[in-house]
């Protein structure tokens, strides 16, 4: 596997990202910026309410705003892309994990909706065993599932 050399321009926007996100997410910061508003409100007769002490306010939280948008979502792809790693990892390590469950966040909305209802139905069948570790398979589940009813209806155990 060949590892890309990465952009020096998304390598130092990544690390501002990085920062900025740590930053504006600490207590401090959100406190600093009730001062600003505080601020802003405390001098509101002082300019008389006019529109330009109103617009000070609105040019600056949408400037702020706007800008974080990037940075956010910048932040949160990196992390999910390192959790879903992360998943694929323990689902690859793991035995009796399905390996089709790697990369499923690449599947359509449709796609997910049908594994989805899989993992709904496995779950009611496994309701029914009483056993958190009876099978990993819809197939498993059912073949399980009449073996057990099979014998229940011969009076045996299951």
């Amino acid at each position: 596997m060949e590892i890309k050399k990465v952009n020096p321009l998304k390598k130092a926007f990544d690390r501002f990202a990085t920062r900025i996100t740590f930053f504006t997410g600490r207590p401090l910061t959100f406190f600093a910026a009730v001062v600003i508003v505080i601020v802003w409100a405390v001098t509101g007769p002082m300019f008389k309410f006019s529109d330009t002490w109103q617009l000070v306010i609105n040019t600056g939280t949408t400037i702020v705003t706007f800008l974080m948008v990037f940075v956010i979502q910048q932040s949160q792809n990196k992390d999910t892309v390192a959790i879903h790693l992360k998943l694929n990892e323990l689902i690859a390590a793991t035995k009796t994990a399905s390996n089709r469950l790697i990369d499923v966040e690449d599947l359509t909305e449709e796609e997910l909706i049908t594994l989805k209802n899989f993992y709904i139905r496995l779950s009611e069948l496994a309701e029914q065993d009483k056993d958190l570790f009876a099978t990993h398979s819809i197939e498993e589940a059912q073949e399980l599932h009449s073996v057990k009813r099979h014998v229940d209806n011969k009076g045996g155990k299951a």
